[in-house]
């Protein structure tokens, strides 16, 4: 494998870069079984279902198989098809159990084709998808992805449900043998009692009643097994990180947490980390959907980078995973494409202010100034303090009210968001607060909420954004201001704001002279900002005019680039696809929904414009 970059000589351009292979893929053979084995399985489940599907039919032999056999073996086809369908997925992620189970139902398929419908075709193709994974067994090693018992409510539901439309299909399959003409509901009625085993209100001629019957309860039985299964098996719990990674991890922040203002993330505690084989330096992820979703540049020593990368890339293979990266720095997408012979795509911009540079005066801030001593006339004051420095009860008042405030009731957050206010290991955290006298508050003065994270020992970055919606506009200018002025004090040089998406495309885009398709792209992320907020962003952080710092997102390649956008849209919490917590705590009274948001990573940041 190599890898080519373009760009000028200053390297500023290290998303645009090329991956030339050579030789095939090594996943080549897994693809194809994966593909060949949804043909299989719709093909059995055809089979079983619609009684006269193409197959070439053997007279001699047909005249002396059992007709009793005929309805049994509809129902394993069927049977069998459905769990291909299920198996295709794991096969082209190379998981060894999937390899196992298809091997022992591609013959069972085979069979149900010959004794049903004496498909020499059908069966012919099961066996030869069979002598494939047989022959290619060693390319079936990847081990199996972390598990919860939420998987088996999942699988009852999803099952169900195609259970209940597949049953309808076969209820359906036999139009002339019929009696009467049943309704939709008794179509529906007869399904569910045939998935449960039980005799339905539909009659049929020719004992036709018994192949929809098997077909059926093969169906409800498949439902039934797989979500035992499921709820029985022992969990695997995902990755989390332990103690001693923690302190690990706290150790290379100290000596090289400086380099990256997304650094101190990666303690967040729903992570996993591998290290490089000296310790000198660490990757941070979480599977999400098949996805290993690292965020930010590899934690320590960039010699050691290496090292950390390969062992990611390992940890990836050994269980199939796609491996992807969110939010990377210009030097650490270059360290990803070379090590990894990956792709990287510029993603957006990061907005870094130096304390030394900024100033409420000139014609450019006039906006943010005019807001800010309008809020201070309206009686708003504000503290700015290390959460050290505050006591115990500050603190949990602190977190009850961003609790409280939270725009959603799933706390998002994963590659730009610590999760966790006023923890004691985060000390050196600073926290800013507006305070504004209300007595009908439950939280007395306090009104909104700033939370950063330390950036090396001269640096912050912005974590958490939170306000009571009774507070006036433009609680945010007013607390980033007063962060940015107590900085001096708090020996702060530099502070990282927001990340906007594609801030480069929508600031060129509305340049005179902007191409066509500049314009185009440009009119679909404003469009796309009804929802995601996407040009707000970037309008928000250019109040402060700060510096912008390109953030890439590395890749295997462009297919998985929808798979990787979901599941990243999983990780901070925009997609929720898990079941809902009987237990939740409920809030007495739900939030305004947020206008737009601060950190892509937390929807409940919220943005007011002057």
């Amino acid at each position: 494998m190599s890898v080519t970059v373009d760009g000028d000589k200053s390297g500023s351009v290290p998303g645009r870069v090329r991956r030339v292979l050579r030789g095939p893929r090594a996943e080549t053979v897994p693809s194809l079984v994966g593909t060949a084995c949804t043909v299989i399985g719709l093909i059995d489940v055809a089979a079983g279902v619609f009684p006269r599907f193409r197959a070439s039919r053997m007279h001699a032999v047909a005249e002396v198989l059992p007709g009793t056999l005929g309805p049994l073996s509809a129902a394993l086809s069927v049977s069998a098809g459905v769990l291909l369908l299920l198996l295709a997925h794991g096969l082209k992620r190379h998981k060894r159990r999937a390899w196992r189970a298809a091997v022992v139902l591609l013959p069972v398929g085979a069979a149900a084709q010959f004794t049903y419908r004496h498909s020499v075709i059908g069966a012919l193709l099961s066996l030869a998808l069979l002598a494939l994974l047989l022959r290619h067994r060693g390319q079936f090693a990847a081990l199996p992805d972390p598990r919860s018992r939420w998987k088996a409510l999942a699988n009852f539901v999803v099952m169900g449900a195609g259970s209940i439309g597949l049953g309808l299909v076969i209820v359906s399959a036999h139009p002339r043998r019929v009696v009467g003409s049943p309704s939709v509901s008794d179509r529906l009625e007869h399904v569910l009692y045939g998935l449960f085993g039980v005799e339905g209100p539909i009659g049929y001629r020719g004992g036709v009643d018994w192949t929809v019957g098997y077909s059926l309860g093969a169906l409800g039985l498949l439902t039934a097994l797989t979500t035992v299964y499921l709820a029985l098996r022992p969990e695997h719990p995902v990755a989390r990180l332990t103690e001693d990674d923690e302190a690990r991890l706290r150790e290379l922040l100290a000596r090289h947490g400086g380099r990256d203002s997304l650094g101190h993330f990666a303690l967040r505690r729903d992570k996993g980390v591998v290290f490089s084989p000296s310790g000198k330096a660490a990757v941070c992820y979480r599977v999400v959907s098949g996805v290993m979703l690292a965020s930010g540049d590899p934690i320590g020593d960039v010699e050691a980078w290496p090292g950390a990368i390969e062992r990611f890339m390992d940890e990836a293979k050994a269980h199939s995973w796609t491996p992807a990266v969110m939010g990377c720095s210009e030097t650490g997408g270059e360290v990803w494409t070379r090590e990894t012979g990956l792709d990287a795509l510029e993603l957006g911009d990061e907005a870094v202010v130096d304390v030394a540079d900024f100033s409420l005066t000139g014609r450019a801030m006039r906006n943010v100034r005019q807001m800010v001593k309008r809020i201070e006339r309206n009686g708003y004051t504000t503290r700015v303090r290390r959460a050290r420095d505050l006591s115990d009860g500050e603190l949990e008042h602190i977190r009850r009210a961003a609790a409280d405030w939270r725009g959603t009731d799933t706390e998002r957050g994963f590659s730009m968001a610590l999760g966790r206010i006023g923890d004691p290991a985060d000390g050196d955290a600073v926290i800013a607060t507006a305070h504004k006298e209300d007595p009908d508050s439950p939280y007395g003065d306090l009104k909104a909420i700033i939370h950063f994270v330390p950036w090396g020992t001269d640096g912050m970055s912005l974590e958490l954004m939170r306000r009571d919606r009774s507070a006036d506009p433009g609680m945010n200018e007013l607390l980033i201001v007063a962060a940015l002025q107590a900085s001096p004090r708090l020996g702060i040089e530099r502070v990282s704001l927001n990340f906007a998406m594609f801030r480069s495309a929508l600031a060129r885009g509305e340049k005179l002279g902007a191409g066509p398709v500049l314009r185009i792209w440009r009119g679909l992320l404003v469009f796309l900002s009804r929802w995601f907020q996407i040009e707000s962003l970037y309008k928000f952080n250019a109040k402060f005019q700060p510096r912008w710092e390109p953030r890439f997102v590395v890749y295997r390649n462009a297919r998985d680039l929808p798979r990787i956008g979901f599941a990243a849209m999983q990780a901070e919490g925009f997609v929720n696809i898990e079941p809902p917590r009987p237990f939740r705590r409920r809030r007495a009274a739900r939030p305004a929904r947020p206008c737009a948001h601060i950190r892509p990573s937390h929807g409940e940041h919220e943005v007011r414009a002057a």
